[in-house]
C-alpha cells in the first residue's frame, strides 16, 4: 500500500513538471507604429489605445528579441 501511495505520488509529480510552461512562447501584443518600443500581455491593454496601426498577435521571445520591453500599463 506505501508503494503504491509513494508511486502515485511520483506519477503526480512526475505528469505536473513534465511539460513546463516556458514564458517564451507566451503570445503578447505589439504596435508596429514607428514609435511603438513595448509589448502587452492584453490585445485591450491601455498602453495599445493610441496604437496607428493594426495591432499584432506575435510571441513573446519575437517580441523581446526585436528590443521591446513590457509596457507600463501591465498589472
Amino acid at each position: 500500500m506505501i508503494n503504491t501511495l509513494i508511486s502515485s505520488l511520483f506519477f503526480a509529480i512526475t505528469i505536473t513538471t513534465a511539460v513546463p510552461i516556458r514564458s517564451s512562447d507566451t503570445d503578447v501584443y505589439i504596435c508596429k507604429g514607428p514609435r511603438s518600443k513595448k509589448y502587452h500581455h492584453r490585445k485591450n491593454c491601455r498602453g495599445l489605445k493610441r496604437c496607428s496601426t493594426r495591432i499584432y498577435k506575435v510571441c513573446l521571445k519575437e517580441a523581446t528579441n526585436k528590443g521591446r520591453t513590457l509596457c507600463g500599463w501591465e498589472d
